[in-house]
């Protein structure tokens, strides 16, 4: 089964390696989580477990995910994320209630994490799209952070009045699902429950991540995690 875990950002810092290196990491606190759910191909359709993070007052919860925690004699809950698998194997390594801790990731060399981007509001062109923007001399007006033209008023077939899907034009910003691959995994604390990953995480700190095995390594990594 690929080691996941759900868990939050606490910020950057600087680790330094046993050469001397100085290298940028993230602090992610992972776990400890608890298995809520054990979903099998006979009785849902698919084989997944759902983990459960972060323990709530019962007044902040609702009464179906109250007694849902239940179940897996855990106490309520405030995030719930399923993982997905192919075959009904865990079913014999995995049991209702079983504790999750950052150990999972022990011999891991590489980690995907997925988080939700800090939100931007709403921005124009030059900050969203990195436009240059127009000229800043004589005869151009006030419109220096202008995207310029939006081409003709044409879907992708060719014709009709619609602007083509995916015009890069001003718009919402952040605040969405975004997952980083093959961030290197430089530290885990097993007593504290912390991992270090080299290089940055989206979303602010004190965040909601998904720390996972990565899936799809590049060639390089891959071949250093062959050995």
């Amino acid at each position: 089964m690929p080691a996941a875990l759900l868990g939050r950002k606490l910020g950057m810092t600087r680790y330094f390696m046993e050469d001397g290196t100085n290298v940028p990491v993230t602090v992610i606190e992972a776990g400890p989580c608890v298995i809520t759910q054990i979903k099998t191909q006979d009785s849902d359709g698919y084989s997944a477990i759902q983990l459960a993070f972060e323990d709530i007052k019962a007044r902040r919860s609702t009464m179906p995910l109250i007694g849902h925690d239940a179940k897996a004699d855990a106490a309520p809950k405030r995030f719930h994320r399923e993982m997905r698998f192919d075959e009904d194997k865990m079913t014999e390594e995995y049991d209702l209630g079983q504790n999750l801790d950052v150990s999972v990731f022990e011999g891991l060399m590489y980690v995907d994490v997925i988080s939700t981007s800090k939100g931007k509001g709403f921005q124009g062109g030059m900050k969203r799209h990195n436009f240059r923007g127009l000229e800043a001399s004589h005869g151009v007006k006030r419109r220096h952070r202008s995207p310029g033209s939006i081409n003709g008023h044409a879907t992708n077939l060719g014709k009709g009045p619609k602007i083509k899907k995916g015009k890069r034009m001003a718009g919402h910003m952040g605040n969405e699902r975004v997952t980083v691959r093959n961030l290197d995994v430089i530290s885990i604390d097993t007593e504290k429950n912390l991992i270090l990953v080299k290089g940055s995480v989206p979303g602010p700190n004190q965040g909601f991540v998904f720390v996972r095995e990565s899936r799809r390594l590049n060639k390089r990594k891959a071949r250093l995690a062959k050995g």
